[in-house]
């Protein structure tokens, strides 16, 4: 099960290393996923001059 929040490490080839699960598309206010659901995910950690970005902290 993954919560809301969590960090994952990515398992693919895109440059992201570390993802922060943001959101559950389709299922309302739920807030677990389990394996093999698609997930919203914010990317935290990246291979420099990789095909994704990382996500920008904004300050207030």
């Amino acid at each position: 099960m993954l919560q809301l929040r969590s960090i994952l490490n990515v398992a693919d080839n895109t440059g992201a290393k570390k993802v922060a699960l943001i959101g559950i598309p389709g299922k309302g206010n739920r807030r677990l996923a389990y394996v093999g659901e698609v997930v919203n995910v914010s990317v935290k950690e990246a291979i420099p001059y990789s095909q994704v970005k990382k996500a920008r902290e904004y300050q207030r």
